[in-house]
């Protein structure tokens, strides 16, 4: 297509004009140019020239102060279904742009257009005028696992709000009461030109990802610290992850060795309480306490609801005994509940507190030289971990540390506290066979 259009020009504007502004810009051209009343069309020497003159003048020149319109001309009995889109990211599949094309219609005709940018051009042919003008907005559909979505929100809706913003789109994501057991995901819709779909597709899979790495780097560590453990079993994770990734470095292995009892052994029980909103303790509970009794034994551990501190109390505490691998089948079905019963709104991403009690001679350890320990595991986390200050310890001398973050933080950062507190038990107990192996001082 090397035939050109120029349109919004001025009563004013002559073919002489329009020579001179194309020699100007070096733009070649061939015959004459045929000038009616507010626009004109003129024919370059090839369609690559064509483009060139899109590029250079379209929307950026002036003449006679009225910025012109130039774009490629197309016979008029197909004028009104043949478009063009242009700005096109190079990073959208063509499948993905054959899509959304599709849903308004039938494409007779689809070509790239060679240019010297690095954003793509398309003219388009749709079988008929109506298709082609409802392409102006198309929306864009995007399936994303219920885990990944409160993230992409944000808190308040920040970060899709950003993406909007930054875009120019309209984005929409499904309620969670469609979600069933089957269909964890969510349906992304995104609304406006290609060209902001295509950027606000590229901002909202940059969050997933971020999103899904994140998961993915926690479920490594937790594999590796309880051994034998089936996360996928758990349902809390996309069916589309299979496989947990090995360990990118030695330090899962070193941490496994630490905080896991040698083979044969049987791990430590330990007693986490972890807070749920008052309202979802029908549904822990369940008719007749069958849920609560089949998550008891679908973990093996113990699960008991604490009575209410007051008539007004917004959070329950679920006190759950059990060895490691018992709390985390126990706490992630209990935060898949308080997903599945939607007691956490769309634009909430679910955390889950968790209070665990150490010895008060322990909680500087927890703690470290100048906060520096407790620093380093919320970085290494991604969970708020506190251990307030001026605590009384309780009759068996324990303090509490309290834990807070969605659940492969939450769980990891409870996995690395204990190790911390078997390193402890293990340093106290090798000081008293060295105190108890001393040979006595003689009385004279």
């Amino acid at each position: 297509m090397n035939k050109l259009y120029i349109g919004n020009l001025g009563e004013n504007v002559s073919a002489l004009d329009l020579e001179s502004l194309f020699k100007d810009s070096k733009i070649p051209f061939s015959g004459q140019f045929l000038v009616k009343t507010g626009y004109a069309f003129v024919d370059c020497p090839d369609e690559s020239w064509a483009m060139k003159a899109i590029e250079a003048l379209s929307g950026k020149v002036e003449l006679h102060g009225k910025l012109i319109e130039v774009e490629h001309s197309v016979p008029k009995r197909q004028r009104s279904r043949k478009l063009q889109i242009r700005n096109i990211p190079p990073h959208l599949q063509w499948e993905v742009l054959d899509s959304l094309l599709a849903q308004y219609g039938t494409v007779e005709n689809c070509e790239q257009v060679n240019t010297d940018t690095e954003t793509a051009v398309v003219n388009v042919t749709y079988g008929n005028k109506d298709q082609a003008r409802h392409t102006e907005e198309i929306p864009l559909k995007i399936l994303a696992h219920n885990n990944f979505v409160g993230r992409l929100i944000g808190k308040e809706g920040r970060n899709l709000k950003k993406i909007e913003q930054d875009t120019d789109t309209k984005i929409t994501i499904s309620p969670l009461q469609d979600l069933t057991l089957y269909n964890p995901e969510r349906t992304i819709t995104v609304k406006g030109s290609i060209e902001t779909c295509a950027k606000a597709e590229e901002e909202i899979m940059k969050k997933i990802r971020e999103s899904y790495e994140n998961d993915i780097a926690a479920m490594n560590l937790q594999a590796h610290l309880i051994p034998g453990l089936n996360l996928n079993a758990l349902g809390l994770f996309p069916p589309s992850s299979s496989g947990i990734p090995p360990p990118a470095v030695s330090v899962a292995s070193a941490a496994a060795a630490a905080s896991y009892p040698p083979f044969g052994q049987q791990p430590e029980s330990e007693t986490v309480h972890l807070f749920i909103p008052a309202l979802a303790v029908g549904a822990i509970i369940g008719k007749q306490g069958q849920h609560i009794k089949q998550l008891s034994r679908f973990a093996g551990a113990s699960i008991k609801i604490a009575p209410a501190e007051g008539p007004d109390a917004k959070l329950r505490m679920v006190i759950i005994t059990g060895p490691p691998e018992a709390q985390f089948k126990a706490q992630g079905r209990i935060y898949g509940k308080l997903k599945e019963e939607n007691f956490f709104g769309p634009k909430e991403e679910v955390k889950l507190e968790a209070h665990i009690k150490v010895p008060s001679y322990a909680a500087g350890r927890v703690i470290g030289k100048g906060g520096k320990t407790v620093n380093e595991l919320q970085n290494l986390t991604s969970a708020e971990v506190v251990v307030p200050r001026d605590q009384t310890p309780d009759e068996n001398d324990q303090v509490v540390v309290k834990i807070t973050g969605h659940f492969y933080a939450c769980q990891l950062a409870q996995r690395k506290i204990q190790e911390i507190l078997a390193q402890v038990r293990r340093q106290q107990q090798q000081q008293k066979t060295l105190q108890s192996g001393q040979p006595q001082p003689r009385r004279k």
